[in-house]
């Protein structure tokens, strides 16, 4: 299946929820430090609680490349864990000359197996198509992000009297000729999602922020619904790995993950 048909394919089934998997040694449960791979074990528990519930698993380069070529291999371990019919997302937010940016393609698409990725546009274009080259994956183009400091330059106002996100989600709509594109919008931006969302196209969405940044999941789901829009997504990572330190944290996940998609079928329904 291509990436995107994996993506909607759990949309259709009214699943929009991403687990984010930020797995940090320091804050997985004490007992599972005793295992011979403690990152590994968290990750398969998480996975196995919530993979008949979620649309999506991204993988937060950050918390493995921490470890070095262990973290590497936690990766690779990883996605073997996750079912093939659910899309795989390498947060990487990579973006960089043509050559290195095929390498960083190269990489993600082919070593390591990911269905899509994360990626800035700063550079351009041309530091975007070696992974749009890829009509089989999906390319999460950032466009308005849910940090605070995304009025730093995302909310600049260009000559037109646009925004410099919005222009990206212009340009990103003219990039998507093969169909495997989509935009980052930060669930804690409201407002601008609303103001903004018919300019969308058919870019798939991911949406960060829920839980502990303040964006609402409720809020997301009822601003897509009423623009009848089901090809979106939205990551959590804290507020389903970390519910819990004891050894009831994977049945925390799988409740919390069961109760959104409840509140999505109540809203889509």
């Amino acid at each position: 299946m291509k990436a995107l048909e994996k993506l909607l394919s759990k949309n259709e089934e009214l699943k929009f929820v991403c687990v984010g998997l930020d797995t940090d040694l320091n804050k997985i449960p004490e007992h599972l430090i005793k295992e011979e791979e403690p990152l590994l074990a968290f990750n398969k528990s998480i996975i196995d609680a919530t993979k008949n519930f979620a649309a999506a698993y991204k993988i937060n380069f950050a918390f493995y490349e921490a470890l070095g070529s262990q973290g590497f291999e936690l990766i690779k371990k990883t996605l073997e864990l996750i079912p093939d019919d659910i899309l795989t997302i390498a947060d990487a937010k990579r973006g960089d000359i043509g050559n290195t940016s095929e390498m960083y393609a190269k990489s993600v698409f082919e070593h390591f197996g990911f269905d899509s990725i994360t990626l800035h546009p700063y550079m351009g274009k041309d530091s975007i198509q070696p992974f749009l080259n890829y009509s089989d994956k999906l390319n999460f183009i950032l466009a308005l992000t849910s940090n605070q400091s995304s009025v730093d330059f995302e909310k600049q106002i260009l000559s037109d009297g646009t925004f410099l996100y919005q222009k990206i989600i212009s340009s990103v709509n003219q990039w998507n000729k093969n169909k495997n594109c989509g935009i980052v919008f930060g669930a804690t931006n409201l407002d601008e999602l609303k103001l903004n969302i018919r300019s969308f196209s058919d870019l798939t969405v991911l949406l960060p922020g829920v839980g502990a940044q303040g964006g609402s999941f409720e809020d997301v789901l009822k601003v897509f619904h009423n623009q009848n829009r089901k090809n979106f997504i939205v990551n959590i990572s804290r507020g389903i790995i970390y519910l819990s330190s004891d050894k009831n944290f994977s049945r925390l996940a799988e409740k919390e993950i069961q109760r959104l998609n409840e509140m999505a079928k109540t809203i889509f329904s």
